[in-house]
């Protein structure tokens, strides 16, 4: 259904490829402005002697995103947390346990992630809370990447999960 997968993965669904692809596109125009801004920073320092203050801010941020996203990304396609000469030699029915137990704690594991990253930006919200940098930034802004990233991780690990399932391991 998706050429995104290789060794003939499949994609659980629609969803999860909309999903994808909307994570791949903010994902590299991230990227390039991220590229443009350092970029733009190196300029202005080398030839003017000037920084714009607010590159370094801006550019964690981007670094943040990119992680989570790309981690999102790379799981799906299964690039991500294999030990491949173990989990090679276990037969098909291991090898699909091995996956679903590793889903399910991992499942867990974002579900209480998204819970508290999601409080300290509500937290910060209510608060009102802004960086001490040259762009005073509301720091529920940022921190909206930490539940984000861990949701679009989840969302993936969910598609994992759905993989092991016989119905869907004919689609590819």
């Amino acid at each position: 259904m998706n050429g995104d997968f290789p060794q003939g993965q499949a994609s659980a669904g629609l969803f999860f490829d909309i999903i994808a692809a909307v994570a791949k596109f903010a994902t590299a125009a991230v990227l390039i402005a991220l590229v443009l801004l350092v970029a733009g920073e190196a300029v202005s320092r080398s030839l003017f002697n000037y920084s714009l203050g607010f590159a370094e801010e801006i550019t964690g941020y981007c670094v943040v995103m990119l992680t989570f996203f790309g981690a999102a990304i790379a799981m799906r396609r299964g690039n991500l947390f294999q030990v491949h000469f173990l989990y090679d030699t276990l037969p098909e029915a291991g090898r699909v346990w091995v996956t679903r137990i590793f889903v399910l704690v991992a499942l867990i594991i974002c579900g209480v992630l998204i819970w508290k990253t999601n409080d300290l930006m509500l937290s910060s919200f209510s608060r009102g809370k802004f960086a001490p940098t040259v762009l005073r930034t509301p720091l529920w802004i940022p921190q909206l990447l930490l539940p984000a990233g861990f949701s679009v991780i989840g969302i993936f690990l969910i598609e994992q999960f759905l993989l092991t399932i016989g119905r869907f391991k004919g689609n590819s």
